[in-house]
């Protein structure tokens, strides 16, 4: 197994032990989007889930998402970089401005990816 599907599975566990779990159907395209953005490499899980995330986003932006079939995969994409915030606070070894940074780096690619839409 290597290091990046080890943290897919990791971080596909650490949504499941949230305390407000997403509901099934939801689980399961969370857990979709993060084995397919698992490239091997060495990530957080916070760096995992907002590259799903974004991944997802960026899937539905160009096959479009306007009809109201995308809705989970929206709300997937949306939940991803949710949860990677959540995961940055949660890791003792991130400093406030680090997080701060991290935010703004994922808040500009998602702003790129609307733009090239």
């Amino acid at each position: 197994m290597g290091q990046g599907t080890a943290r897919a599975t990791e971080l596909i566990a650490w949504l499941d032990r949230r305390a407000e779990p997403a509901p099934v159907s939801l689980r399961s395209r969370l857990a979709d989007a993060v084995r397919a953005a698992d490239d091997d490499g060495p990530a957080s899980l916070a760096d995992l889930s907002s590259r799903s995330g974004e991944l997802l986003l960026a899937q539905l932006l160009t096959n479009g998402c306007g009809a109201r079939s995308a809705a989970p995969d929206l709300l997937a994409a949306d939940a991803l970089v949710t949860y990677a915030f959540e995961a940055a606070a949660e890791d003792e070894g991130a400093s406030a401005p680090a997080i701060e940074a991290n935010a703004a780096r994922a808040m500009a690619r998602i702003a790129v990816l609307g733009a090239n839409a």
